[in-house]
């Protein structure tokens, strides 16, 4: 299986996955959590909680998708490795990583935010194996499942124990389901997630996530991998005592051709320590250790 292969097969795989996790009114199935006493605990609306236990549910389905496909699923050793999903296909020993993002809708059009792993570590040592199951470098593909749900119109009351005999009392707190797969480089922005964290973020239109219509999708992943592999947010660019060489595509575009003009200018002298290193290597090889 190739990584077109996989992203066609996990695109179909994925339109059944409300079936899974959703009432036929569209309601979430899960409605909290239960003790051995029988007493069920509202689930928070916490994204983190959410996102946790929406991967919980669909890894049997993971698991066959898998099994129909003639791929092997391997899920990360340890929390907060990547990626959340590992296939490899049998026949090929191709290796493509599947990241679980679910985000709540923050408009008909637009998500409340989603990011899309980190723009140091693995992904900068690509050879690297910290944090992550397999080196960067050896996945074919890298994919984004996404999950873009609404939240209930009133939070749940969490200091409310109800007992099993009333769990059709209790509310669902998210609703409304719709899931995606695309290439992770065509859903991303170029800026990084909320706050202060070393995170690619995400398009927040919810038809360019479900397209994969992102603004790297026409500039394609080398441009996508180039951009952020030297990103620097302030502090970085502090700690480093440097200027940021760009902050948008703009000033990437200008930083790019401030970068050829320069070697364009210097394009003669370039080619001469070219061909003064070319002879100094043929000279080596042929002096040998």
């Amino acid at each position: 299986m190739k990584k077109d292969e996989i992203l066609t097969a996990l695109q179909n795989e994925v339109a059944t996955y409300n079936k899974i996790i959703a009432t036929d009114k569209g309601d979430w199935i899960v409605k909290g959590f239960i003790d051995i006493y029988k007493n069920i605990y509202t689930i928070s609306i916490d994204t983190k909680v959410v996102s946790k236990v929406i991967e919980l549910l669909l890894i049997p389905a993971f698991e066959s998708f898998a099994k129909k496909n003639d791929l092997i699923l391997k899920l990360p050793p340890q929390q907060n490795f990547y990626p959340d999903l590992t296939f490899i296909s049998q026949k090929t020993g191709e290796k493509f990583a599947v990241d679980i993002k679910s985000t709540f809708k923050d408009s008909e059009n637009k998500i409340k935010g989603m990011t899309l792993g980190a723009f140091t570590g693995y992904f900068r040592n690509r050879k690297s194996a910290k944090n992550t199951l397999f080196p960067y470098k050896e996945y074919s593909a890298h994919l984004v499942l996404g999950v873009i749900y609404s939240q209930a119109a009133e939070n749940p009351n969490e200091k409310t124990i109800y007992k099993l005999e009333e769990l059709d009392k209790i509310e669902s707190v998210i609703r409304d389901f719709k899931f995606f797969v695309q290439p992770k480089y065509k859903i991303a922005s170029a800026s990084p997630g909320s706050g202060n964290t070393k995170n690619i973020g995400s398009t927040n239109s919810i038809e360019k996530l479900i397209n994969g219509t992102g603004i790297f999708a026409e500039l394609g992943e080398e441009v996508y991998d180039d951009y952020w592999m030297y990103y620097l947010t302030n502090d970085m660019a502090k700690a480093l005592e440097i200027p940021r060489p760009y902050t948008n595509l703009k000033t990437y575009l200008e930083y790019k051709e401030r970068g050829i003009n320069i070697l364009e200018k210097h394009k003669i002298d370039i080619n001469k320590l070219t061909e003064e290193e070319d002879s100094v290597s043929e000279e080596e090889d042929n002096n040998g250790d």
